[in-house]
């Protein structure tokens, strides 16, 4: 029996990147959960792709697939764009390097995992929504949601990488341009920065490296006293991607629980 998403409106394609864990893995659920056919793009977790795959659509075909696609490189880019076997009404640019998953790309270089924050973090969103808002503009409308950080769109940490940093706050900008650009055009652009979120990228980067007293302080420190779920960020995309959130053209929202306002939560001691 379909659910009351589902009855009420007709299946869309949407594109997420980065889709095999973290808060890109709950988008999917979310969107294939009221019935949209997902495409993820995946770069080293195959197995986490075909996992969720297999989640989505049980026995049945439903259409889900998971695409390789390493974002730093244009010529992939444009090879899964042409390869897409149809057209795309949403595209979630959530894929993304923090500053522990960055080390297994740059190779040890800290000016390689630099240029890396750049290529994966806002230059493969730039490009694939160059890509794709055209063909969205021919088929009549489309949704763009973008997926940067507390850190550079509203907020500085100390201690941080700045090039993470850099790169997120770029993503926010990309955001504003396209909405000045698209102001007249049936394309909604918005992003969304989440703050301190449980995933693999934020206990790697995070709370790994911490005693475990030490990371019962750092999220004892953090606004409501507790991290972001995935899945709350996930819902937070999904409503975006509705008619009602077309108000929000151009809006970068800070999605951190009030870290944003309050940064020295996570990097100073508690007041």
């Amino acid at each position: 029996m379909k659910s009351s998403r589902e009855a009420v409106r007709p299946r869309r394609t949407v594109l997420v990147t980065g889709g095999s864990s973290g808060i890109g893995a709950e988008v999917v659920r979310a969107m294939a959960g009221q019935g949209d056919r997902v495409w993820l793009t995946y770069h080293r977790g195959r197995e986490r792709a075909l996992a969720l795959l297999r989640e989505l659509s049980g026995d049945e075909d439903r259409g889900h697939l998971a695409l390789p696609l390493d974002q730093s490189n244009a010529g992939q880019v444009q090879a899964l764009v042409s390869g897409l076997p149809g057209p795309v009404d949403i595209l979630i640019n959530n894929a993304a390097l923090g500053t522990e998953t960055v080390k297994a790309e740059g190779g040890g270089s800290a000016l390689m995992e630099d240029e890396l924050f750049f290529r994966v973090n806002c230059l493969g969103p730039l490009w694939l929504t160059r890509m794709l808002v055209p063909k969205m503009l021919e088929q009549g409308g489309g949704t763009v949601v973008m997926l940067s950080s507390v850190d550079g769109a509203f907020a500085a940490f100390p201690g941080f990488r700045a090039a993470d940093g850099m790169s997120k706050a770029a993503i926010a900008f990309l955001t504003r341009q396209l909405a000045a650009e698209l102001a007249h055009e049936p394309v909604t652009v918005v992003c969304v920065a989440p703050g301190a979120t449980d995933t693999p990228m934020f206990r790697a980067s995070t709370l790994e490296p911490l005693s475990d007293q030490a990371r019962r302080a750092l999220i004892a420190r953090l606004p409501k006293q507790r991290l972001i779920e995935a899945s709350e960020i996930a819902e937070l995309v999904r409503w975006l991607c509705e008619p009602q959130a077309r108000v929000l053209h151009g809006a970068v929202l800070d999605a951190s629980l009030g870290l944003g306002a309050h940064p020295g939560l996570l990097t100073g001691l508690r007041q």
